[in-house]
């Protein structure tokens, strides 16, 4: 308990006792002021973004039933990082409170996007159809934020780190104000756990037993715009633990998606946690961008479910 305490909190020489006395008993020491305003902020921002872009992958899966479903694979956090930045490139800004906005209204706007172009294909809206629309999408949105960036060396600087996805230095008052949202879409998603268990079954199944697709189909997409968009805003594009964590989950407890999405906010808030302690540690002292270590895991996850997986 002591070293899983301080691994979170601290160095692994700070013992467990100054931990419990930095949040019980503050001296003002500087190992309490590092646990207190660094270490604790930062674990409680890794634990709930995981479990939002966790329950937002998770969903996605559910209302597509697209193994490959993803904030990250699908284009809604380039769409909410290429709103962030192109906000801050046009109007100079760096208020939370417009990068919060910024980030829902383009994860909206890219979640609408690829629903629209996967419909389109030949076959409707296939696993394959929106896979293929959302890896153009991420594309090309991320073609136009890199564009941006070599234009601006300031925005540039001002979101490099937080670019590649990282809980690190996170602005804890930007987390604040965007954890109103990221709390009400993972009300919406619990509750709706048992429509969207029918809804997974098929369109058409869903509708012979009474049930309303397209109400459940809207309100599912309000809750993953609100978790992702969140979770863009409070720590960047961190991808792969939308896609990892329902398939875990789902081999523990089934497929009904009232116990699917609870576990996957569990899961989700454990492995990014863990993720961002593994960057810190790795190359100590200094430090990968918590999005690195994702992705290292998430790829060849990613390539088997592809290949296994994805069928028209």
């Amino acid at each position: 308990m002591s070293l899983v305490a301080s691994l979170i909190y601290g160095a692994a020489d700070i013992p467990l006792s100054k931990i419990s006395a930095a949040l019980i008993a503050f001296d003002g020491s500087t190992d309490h002021l590092i646990i207190r305003t660094v270490r604790l902020p930062r674990s409680l921002i890794a634990t709930l973004v995981g479990a939002a872009i966790a329950v937002a992958g998770t969903l996605m899966q559910g209302i597509t039933r697209n193994p490959l479903a993803d904030p990250g694979i699908l284009g809604i956090n380039a769409g909410a990082v290429m709103a962030v930045v192109m906000t801050s490139f046009i109007f100079g800004t760096s208020s939370p409170s417009v990068y919060a906005w910024s980030a829902f209204l383009g994860a909206g706007v890219a979640a609408g996007t690829v629903y629209l172009l996967g419909s389109l294909g030949r076959g409707g809206l296939t696993p394959l159809n929106i896979t293929i629309a959302g890896a153009a999408l991420t594309a090309f949105l991320s073609s136009i934020t890199t564009g941006i960036l070599i234009l601006s060396q300031k925005t540039l600087d001002e979101i490099r780190f937080w670019l590649a996805g990282s809980v690190a230095g996170s602005d804890f008052t930007l987390f604040v104000q965007v954890l109103p949202y990221m709390a009400i879409g993972l009300i919406v998603a619990f509750v709706i756990g048992k429509p969207i268990t029918t809804l997974s079954l098929g369109d058409d199944v869903a509708r012979g037993l009474g049930q309303r697709t397209a109400w459940v189909k809207v309100t599912a997409a309000i809750s993953v715009v609100l978790l992702a968009g969140s979770a863009v805003a409070a720590a960047g594009p961190i991808g792969f633990i939308g896609l990892v964590v329902p398939h875990i989950v789902r081999f523990f407890v089934g497929f009904d998606y009232r116990w699917i999405l609870p576990y996957s906010a569990v899961f989700g808030a454990i492995l990014l946690l863990v993720a961002d302690i593994a960057a810190r540690l790795l190359l100590k002292p200094q430090e990968l961008p918590v999005g690195v270590m994702t992705a290292l895991l998430g790829t060849p996850f990613f390539i088997y479910l592809a290949r296994w997986k994805v069928k028209r």
